[in-house]
């Protein structure tokens, strides 16, 4: 099995179990028509992945780039910046979860470490 036929089997496990799938290539929720990840699809994932939320990133890291080439492929000057397409997909769940925390250190706390 490639690469990219065990990412489409895990999308298709993936969003099985939620109720406000995407519709593709649109990016659309089937059920509501809002951007996908709707707020009920965000719900769900958190929900689905919240013992796994690495994973969480994982998925939706594969539907970010599936979105960009979809878009991109139906409309390139309506696609949406990057930072935006980025957000959509995986700063919603970085705010949500504790999988991805960065710790940053001041110059003050590194001097001091290295001294």
């Amino acid at each position: 099995m490639t690469g990219q036929q065990r990412r489409l089997a895990a999308n298709k496990s993936a969003s099985a179990g939620v109720d406000h799938p995407p519709m593709r290539p649109l990016w659309l929720c089937r059920r509501c028509g809002q951007p996908w990840p709707c707020g009920a699809a965000k719900l769900a994932l958190l929900a689905e992945y919240r013992e796994v939320p690495v994973s969480l990133f994982l998925y939706l890291a594969g539907c970010l780039h599936d979105a960009i080439d979809d878009l991109h492929r139906l409309n390139p000057s309506v696609t949406g910046s990057a930072a935006d397409m980025f957000d959509r997909f995986l700063g919603w769940p970085a705010r949500h979860t504790n999988a991805y925390r960065v710790s940053t250190t001041t110059s003050a706390s590194t001097e001091e470490a290295t001294s």
